[in-house]
């Protein structure tokens, strides 16, 4: 399976995708296009810039469609497809759909991890949680609800870790 870990900043994607991967030794964990990018030398703006998502989703897309089987991905092309809509809501990207589609068709599930209520993950006094916010919401409308009419299999998780890794587990099943 090809399962694509999705959601906003500090929600414990990345958390629960090492906790999964700890139960499925025979998956690849593929980090997300951020840490892939800057490992590579690529230096990001602060605060982040339209360029910077842009660049990341063309390396989210080159690793959906390069990655071979039994895969955990740490993003899902529509997270960064959700901040470049927070930060330009008229910013063109129906190229960019239609690549996104099939490379989105190639993933088995794709695991929400949204923003809990209360939100359990501190959050830095210079981080934007109106972005956090924005980002969170768009990303459950694109995926649990399929806005884009792609197909999705999609599940959210929530509670502690231990409950989403069963839920992640028994969606895997």
């Amino acid at each position: 399976m090809r399962i694509a870990f999705s959601g906003t900043h500090r929600a414990g994607k990345t958390t629960l995708l090492e906790a999964v991967a700890s139960r499925l030794p025979r998956y690849r964990a593929i980090e997300e296009p951020y840490h892939l990018l800057e490992e590579e030398g690529v230096e990001f703006s602060d605060p982040p810039a339209v360029e910077d998502f842009v660049r990341q989703l063309e390396r989210s897309l080159h690793e959906l469609e390069e990655a071979p089987a039994n895969v955990l991905f740490d993003r899902c092309p529509l997270d960064f497809l959700a901040y470049l809509r927070a930060l330009d809501e008229d910013l063109d990207l129906e190229e960019s759909l239609l690549r996104m589609g099939e490379a989105l068709q190639s993933l088995h599930l794709i695991v929400v991890v949204p923003i809990e209520e209360p939100d359990l993950i501190l959050l830095l006094p210079h981080e934007d949680r109106r972005l956090r916010q924005r980002v969170d919401e768009s990303i459950r409308t694109m995926v649990l609800e399929d806005s884009f009419d792609l197909g999705l299999r999609a599940i959210e998780v929530q509670g502690s870790i231990e409950e989403r890794v069963r839920q992640v587990m028994r969606a895997v099943r």
